[in-house]
């Protein structure tokens, strides 16, 4: 972290700023995992709309 003072006497402290990663594309098994997860998220949130139905 660096600081530097304007004219003014203000003070301003600027955080040291880490390099930029890009992120690789997924493989195709990580991928078919993401689908997965997804089905199951979308399954578990569906069961959980009907069940609070049901009792209400």
């Amino acid at each position: 972290m660096y600081t530097t003072t304007d004219e003014r006497g203000i003070l301003n402290n600027y955080a040291i700023e880490p390099p930029v990663h890009l992120a690789e594309y997924p493989s195709p098994e990580q991928q078919r995992r993401y689908k997965l997860q997804g089905a199951l998220a979308a399954l578990f949130v569906s069961t959980l709309v009907m069940v609070s139905l049901a009792v209400s």
